[in-house]
């Protein structure tokens, strides 16, 4: 049994599996609009025992963009989690069986399509179908877009426990009685995001943490159990990973310029020049980690603790402008 549907095709998972959702209810929006309006710039250096290494995010938590997009745009969303496998898979069948596409949050460690696999359990993509053997979902471009997973192994990366997991969780969205506007949305969204981004609750957050980082990655280098993996895999997260590029500012700076179009206030197309120049920067790190991986010279860390100092200047200069813009 497969829903004919018409699967979004994006570069990260989240906005992909929620986007194929929304394209069944009409809303055809683009990949930066939909993390725009997700609120979901943001940024988290994150290192705690039991890690093999630090981790490096640019947006905010799993779970959170996906509501932000269906507040901002009166949609209804219904999350729903469960402990028992049996139960969360008969609940998604269920929905299916109506003609309803559904999202999935696992770890994609399990999922058989990854020619890379490893454990990272804010993983998002929908469900179209199934049958006997295999399910049918929508995934981001790099994993193929439309693909396939024994459903066994489905059932392991929906129960995985570990940082960032759900129990199991699945969500649908439909349309209210309530329509959007979309240029209130926008404005509203930025006001939310940038209100979130300039208070951070601790110092690992946002511009804040941007700046410990500048730090931490000095400690991180003298310490590292394995410079090539840790550092190039950083590197990798950070541009390729489902970011779209330069740690999410891409799709960030391309929501601005979407946003200048719509709403035409100066604020917005400063702050996508702000951010075009930022994402180079972002880029820049990453080379400088690719760097240090093969390398494994100092020098290139040293490097990129600048080049995050002034990052952490800018970023917090560009939000500023734009919290102006409300």
């Amino acid at each position: 049994m497969r829903i004919e549907i018409k699967p979004f095709n994006g570069q990260h998972c989240e906005t992909t599996a929620t986007g194929t959702l929304l394209l069944q209810l009409g809303i055809e929006l683009t990949e930066p609009m939909l993390f725009g309006l997700g609120e979901g710039l943001s940024y988290i250096f994150w290192n705690m025992k039991g890690m093999d290494f630090p981790f490096i995010g640019g947006r905010v938590k799993p779970d959170i963009l996906t509501q932000n997009i269906a507040k901002n745009l009166n949609l209804e969303l219904t999350v729903k989690e469960t402990s028992s496998s049996p139960k969360a898979w008969a609940s998604v069948k269920e929905i299916l069986d109506k003609g309803q596409p559904v999202g999935l949050k696992m770890d994609c460690y399990h999922l058989e399509y990854f020619s890379n696999p490893f454990h990272f359990a804010g993983h998002y993509a929908a469900i179209y179908g199934y049958d006997h053997q295999n399910a049918f979902l929508v995934d981001t471009q790099q994993q193929g877009c439309q693909v396939q997973t024994s459903l066994q192994s489905l059932a392991l990366a929906r129960a995985e426990k570990g940082p960032m997991a759900s129990k199991n969780l699945y969500y649908t969205i439909k349309k209210s009685d309530q329509e959007f506007d979309l240029k209130e949305a926008v404005i509203i969204a930025i006001r939310n995001n940038t209100t979130e981004y300039l208070n951070p609750p601790i110092a690992n957050i946002a511009y804040k943490g941007i700046l410990k980082t500048s730090s931490e990655i000095i400690k991180w280098f003298h310490t590292s159990k394995d410079i090539e993996a840790e550092f190039g895999l950083s590197a990798m997260m950070m541009e390729k990973a489902g970011t779209g590029g330069a740690l999410f500012r891409n799709l960030y700076r391309d929501f601005l310029k979407e946003g200048y179009e719509l709403l035409e206030l100066k604020q917005l197309k400063t702050g996508y020049e702000m951010f075009s120049e930022i994402a180079e920067l972002w880029k820049t790190v990453a080379q400088l980690f690719e760097k240090v991986g093969k390398t494994k010279d100092f020098k290139y860390i040293q490097e990129a603790s600048e080049v995050l100092k002034i990052l952490s200047d800018q970023e917090k200069e560009a939000m500023k402008i734009l919290a102006a813009s409300n």
